[in-house]
């Protein structure tokens, strides 16, 4: 699993919007970058544990490799 993430964030008007480049769907918006970084890292979480969910629970056979 990659542990660093590089994040996007943009302003447009009074907010800011972001993502992360290497997790499509890892997208989120706040008022402050702050906020931005910390819905960014629940959005990571979120698409991490649903991918587990759907592609790996209660598969028989799985090969996990670390690069």
């Amino acid at each position: 699993m990659v542990s660093n993430y590089t994040i996007v964030i943009i302003k447009s008007e009074k907010w800011y919007a972001g993502y992360v480049k290497e997790l499509p769907g890892a997208h989120s918006q706040g008022r402050t970058i702050k906020e931005v970084k910390e819905n960014l890292k629940e959005a990571i979480k979120m698409i991490l544990e649903a991918n587990y969910r759907h592609f790996i629970k209660g598969k028989k056979k799985v090969l996990e490799e670390n690069h």
